[in-house]
C-alpha cells in the first residue's frame, strides 16, 4: 500500500494516563468504602443483594452503565458512521423491553422472593430446568464478558498505543477487587460514577467534534447528504440486517432476553426496598438508555460529517471499524493532553460496570443455585465468605478469557449475537414459566434445548457465512481527499470467491439478520414446550402457586370474571392474599424452616408466609423475602 495523507496522531501521553488511572483509583476506593461501612453486616444477603435496603436511583444508574457497555462506546458511533443512523430506532425497542420486564416479569420474580431468578424455575418446574438453565447462563456470561473485556482493550491499543494485556489485566483486577469487597452496594454505586464518567466522554466528544466540522447544521447537512438520515426502512425482509422491523421487533427479542430475565437486571431490581422503587428504577434506567443512545447516534454523525472525504478505515488508516471512535478521538484532541484520557475512561466505564455486574451475577447464581444444593447447612459467615471467593474466582475467568477471544475475529458483533443465541431461549423458558400454567417440566427441557439448537443453528451459520452486502447495505464511503492505491479493486476481489463456495442456506437462513437470532431462540422454546406438554400430560393450575404466575389474560377479559378464571387455567389468583402454603410445591417446603423473614430480623423463624408483605402505605410489595436454601 502506498503513502497515505493522514493526519499526525498521538498516542497517550502522562496527562492522558493521569484521568485514566483517577478511573480505577475512584472504582477501587467505593469498594474499600463499603467493605469499610459494611464490616459488621457480614451476610450473604447483604453482600449479593445489599440487604434489599436499596433505593431507586442508583440501581437505575447502574442499570443503564452496565448494558452500555464498551460495545456501545465504541461500536454503535461506528454502527451510524458506517450504515447510517436507523440504529436510534433502538428507542422504541428499549421502552418495549422496560415495560414488559417492569410489568410482566419483575412482579413474579420479586414477590417470590427469590435471589437468583433460576430458583424461580426450580418453583415452577424442578431441579432439573434450574440446573439446566444455570449452566447456560454462567457459560454465556463468561465468554460474553471476556470478549467485552477484550474488545475494547484491543481497538484503544491500536490507536491510542495504550498496552492491550496492561489494561485487560487492569480492569480484571479493579473489578474483582471492589467486587469483593464491597458486594452489590459497591457495583451498584461504582456503576452510578461510570455512568456519569460515559455521557462525559460522549458530551466532550460531541461538543468539540461539532466545532471542528462547522456546527450541527453542517453536521446534519452532511448526514443528509451522505443518506445518514435515511431511518424508517420498512421493508419486512427478514434477512435485511437494519430495518424499522428488525430493530423494533427483532431488537425488543434480544433486549428483552438480557434485561426481563437476566439475572444481572432482576438481582439489582430485588435489591431494592420495594417492588415499587423497583419499576421506578427500571423506567429512570429507561431515559438512562435513551440519552447514551443518543449521545452514540450523533457522535457517529459527527464522526460521518469529520471523514466524509476522507474515511480512514477505507483508506487502511485503521484496521478495523471498531477502532474509527478512538483513531476520532485521538484526532480531534490531539492538541488537548488529558482528554483522550478522559473518552477512554469512557469506554472503559462501560467495560468496567458490564465486567462489575457480571462477576456478581455469577457468584450469586453459583451460590444460590449450586453450591446451597451441596452445602445447604452453611453459616452465614461461611456463606459470606464463599460468596466473596466465587468473585475472585469468575474475576479470574473472566479475564482469562478475554486471552481467548483475542484468537476470534469480529469480536464486538460476535459478543452480540451470543447474548441473542443464549438469552432468546432462556427468554422462551422464563416465558413458558410464567405465562403458561399447562407447561411442565419436560415440555421447559424439550422447549429449551430446541431453542438453544435453533438459535445457534442460525448465529453459527452466520459466522462462517457472512450475508451479502445486498442484505447489509453499507452505505457509500468516500476517499476523495485521501491517496489510496487499489483499495478498490482490493474490496472487489474478494466478493466472487466467498459466493461461489455458499451452501444452499448460505442466501437464506444464514442471512437472517442477527437481531432475530434471540426471537428465533424464544420462539422455538415457546412452542416447542407447548407442544410437549400437551403430549406428555399439561401441569394442574390448582398444583402452582398464583405468585408464580401472571395472568395476563386479566388485561384482555377485564370485562368477564367467568372467563379470566377459565383462562386461569386452575391457577387461584382470587387468593393469593389467604395463606397458600399447601399449593406450594413440594421443594418448597424443604428449603428450610425459616420461610419469610425481612432482612433485619432474619432469623425469626416465627414470621411465616409465602408470599412478600404487602405495604399499603407505599402501594407495593416490601422486601419480606425467604431464605432460599433448595
Amino acid at each position: 500500500m502506498s503513502n497515505f495523507i493522514a493526519p499526525e496522531i498521538n498516542k497517550f501521553v502522562v496527562w492522558d494516563y493521569v484521568v485514566f488511572a483517577l478511573l480505577f483509583l475512584v472504582c477501587a476506593s467505593i469498594g474499600v468504602f463499603f467493605a469499610i461501612k459494611g464490616r459488621k453486616k457480614k451476610t450473604s444477603e447483604e453482600f449479593l443483594v445489599g440487604g434489599k435496603q436499596m433505593s431507586y436511583g442508583p440501581i437505575a444508574f447502574s442499570l443503564t452503565s452496565s448494558f452500555m457497555s464498551a460495545v456501545t462506546v465504541l461500536g454503535t458511533p461506528s454502527e451510524v458512521y458506517r450504515y447510517g443512523a436507523a440504529f436510534v430506532l433502538f428507542f422504541l425497542s428499549y421502552t418495549i423491553v422496560i415495560i414488559f420486564t417492569a410489568e410482566l416479569f419483575l412482579p413474579v420474580f420479586y414477590r417470590s422472593g427469590i435471589t437468583s431468578t433460576y430458583e424461580y424455575l426450580e418453583l415452577r418446574f424442578n431441579k432439573i430446568v434450574r440446573l439446566a438453565a444455570t449452566l447456560i447462563y454462567i457459560l454465556q456470561t463468561i465468554l460474553y464478558t471476556g470478549i467485552v473485556v477484550y474488545a475494547p482493550s484491543l481497538a484503544l491499543n491500536q490507536v491510542t498505543g495504550f498496552d492491550l494485556w496492561g489494561s485487560v489485566v487492569a480492569t480484571g483486577i479493579v473489578c474483582t477487587f471492589y467486587c469483593t469487597l464491597g458486594g452489590l452496594k459497591a457495583v451498584v454505586w461504582t456503576d452510578a460514577f461510570q455512568m456519569v464518567v460515559m455521557v462525559l466522554g460522549f458530551v466532550t466528544v460531541l461538543i468539540r467534534g461539532t466545532i471542528l466540522s462547522g456546527g450541527s447544521t453542517k453536521v446534519w447537512e452532511d448526514a443528509y447528504e451522505g443518506s445518514r438520515l435515511s431511518i424508517f426502512d420498512f421493508d419486512v425482509d427478514p434477512l435485511r440486517r437494519h430495518t424499522f422491523w428488525t430493530i423494533v421487533v427483532g431488537g425488543a427479542f434480544t433486549w428483552l432476553g438480557l434485561y426481563g430475565v437476566n439475572q444481572s437486571t432482576i438481582q439489582r431490581c430485588i435489591s431494592c426496598k420495594s417492588e415499587k422503587h423497583a419499576k421506578i428504577a427500571l423506567y429512570l434506567n429507561l431515559l438512562g438508555l435513551w440519552i447514551v443512545l443518543v449521545c452514540a447516534v450523533f457522535c457517529g454523525l459527527v464522526m460521518y460529517s469529520h471523514y466524509k472525504n476522507c474515511d480512514p478505515w477505507t483508506a487502511g488508516f485503521i484496521s478495523a471499524p471498531d477502532q474509527l471512535m478512538p483513531y476520532f478521538v485521538m484526532d480531534i484532541f490531539s492538541s488537548m493532553p488529558g482528554v483522550p484520557g478522559l473518552f477512554v475512561a469512557c469506554a472503559f466505564s462501560g467495560t468496567l460496570s458490564t465486567v462489575a455486574a457480571s462477576i456478581n451475577a455469577l457468584a450469586t447464581v453459583t451460590f444460590e443455585d449450586l453450591v446451597k444444593q451441596c452445602l445447604p447447612n452453611l453459616s452465614e459467615k461461611k456463606s459470606t465468605w464463599i460468596s466473596k471467593g466465587l468473585c475472585i474466582l469468575y474475576g479470574a475467568l473472566c479475564t482469562s478469557m478475554a486471552a481467548a477471544a483475542s484468537l476470534l475475529g469480529g469480536i464486538v458483533q460476535a459478543a452480540l449475537s451470543i447474548h441473542g443465541m443464549c438469552g432468546g431461549p432462556m427468554l422462551g423458558l422464563f416465558t413458558l414459566g410464567i405465562i403458561f400454567p399447562c407447561v411442565n417440566w419436560k415440555g421447559a427441557i424439550v422447549g429449551l434445548l430446541t431453542g438453544i439448537t435453533l438459535a445457534f443453528w442460525a448465529g453459527i451459520g452466520s459466522f462462517i457465512y457472512p450475508a451479502p452486502a445486498t442484505k447489509t447495505l453499507p452505505l457509500e464511503l468516500s476517499t476523495l481527499n485521501c491517496t489510496v492505491a487499489n483499495t478498490t479493486s482490493l474490496l472487489t476481489t474478494v466478493a466472487p470467491t466467498a459466493a461461489s463456495s455458499r451452501p444452499l442456506l448460505a442466501d437464506t437462513w444464514y442471512s437472517l439478520s442477527y437481531l432475530y437470532f434471540s426471537a428465533i431462540g424464544c420462539l422455538g422454546c415457546a412452542i416447542a414446550g407447548l407442544l410437549i406438554s400437551f403430549l406428555t400430560g399439561p401441569t394442574r393450575g390448582e398444583d402452582i402457586p398464583p405468585v408464580l404466575i401472571k395472568p395476563i389474560c386479566n388485561l384482555f377479559c377485564f370485562w368477564s370474571e367467568r372467563l379470566k378464571t377459565l383462562l386461569w387455567c386452575g391457577v387461584r389468583h382470587d387468593s393469593q392474599d389467604v395463606d397458600c402454603e399447601k399449593n406450594l410445591p413440594t421443594v418448597t417446603s424443604n428449603k428450610t424452616g425459616t420461610e419469610d423473614i425481612t432482612f433485619k430480623n432474619s432469623v425469626n423463624e416465627e414470621k411465616r408466609s409465602q408470599l412478600p408483605g404487602y405495604n399499603p402505605e407505599e402501594k407495593s410489595y416490601t422486601n419480606m423475602n425467604r431464605e432460599s436454601r433448595l
